[in-house]
């Protein structure tokens, strides 16, 4: 099959002797799985280039998704990330590409989440929407820039349910480009598992990903506040320059 690596590779955006906060591209994923094909993942590549075979990721960024990655670089590290994600005290900020142009600068949705079911217009099984008897979720919205029918959003998750932002912004008709669940398009996911990755379907998606990124790590450690950010990718960066 060749090689399927991506060519963006990770990389160390901020060295601590706890930690890493690496770059995790689009299309690699945070962790090796089973899967019929190679699929690159952060971790087995950082141990790689580290000699560092301790690391282990404290949370987790979908494939698709690009931005700030945690790894611990020992077991204490590892226990301590646990008890700062346990507690809700690490801060993430993600940005996101949409369709569509809130009346909002500036939004709270407090909104519960769950699957959605099979049945009716979902055939997707892991299909979340907001529905009465979901796990609370709450996600705060700011408009960063409009442009040609199109927002640019800064969300930020104060819990951590599947699929959660993508979710919150499907419920607010402002569906995210490149997403394949929530987008506009509700059978491009189902075209997708059985073709995989074609230019038609780039061409109905307007990307080949999802356009959420995780800009922004904050946490708390040894007495002091740790910030990790990651600027837009430039597949990103092209999409919202390329709007007229």
């Amino acid at each position: 099959m060749g090689d399927l690596t991506p060519p963006e590779r990770p990389h160390i955006v901020l060295e601590h002797p706890d930690f890493y906060v690496v770059h995790k591209p689009a299309r690699w994923l945070t962790h090796p799985v089973r899967s019929a094909f190679p699929v690159p993942d952060v971790v087995s590549f950082m141990q790689q280039e580290t000699g560092e075979e301790g690391l282990s990721p404290p949370h987790r960024l979908d494939r698709e998704t690009s931005g700030a990655q945690v790894l611990s670089r020992d077991t204490d590290a590892a226990r301590r990330f646990f008890t700062l994600f346990k507690t809700h005290l690490v801060g993430k900020t993600y940005q996101a590409i949409v369709h569509g142009q809130p009346t909002w600068d500036d939004f709270v949705l407090d909104a519960p989440l769950g699957e959605l079911g099979l049945g009716g217009a979902n055939r997707i099984l892991i299909r979340q929407a907001v529905v009465p008897d979901g796990r609370p979720a709450v996600t705060h919205f700011r408009v960063l820039s409009r442009r040609a029918g199109h927002t640019l959003i800064e969300a930020y998750p104060r819990s951590g349910r599947l699929h959660q932002i993508r979710a919150h912004l499907a419920h607010l008709g402002l569906p995210m480009v490149g997403d394949k669940i929530y987008g506009r398009d509700p059978a491009v996911f189902l075209d997708f598992m059985q073709t995989g990755q074609t230019p038609e379907l780039t061409a109905r998606l307007g990307l080949d990903r999802q356009a959420l990124h995780a800009s922004r790590l904050a946490f708390p450690w040894d007495g002091a506040q740790v910030v990790a950010e990651v600027e837009l990718p430039e597949d990103l960066r092209a999409y919202w320059e390329g709007l007229a």
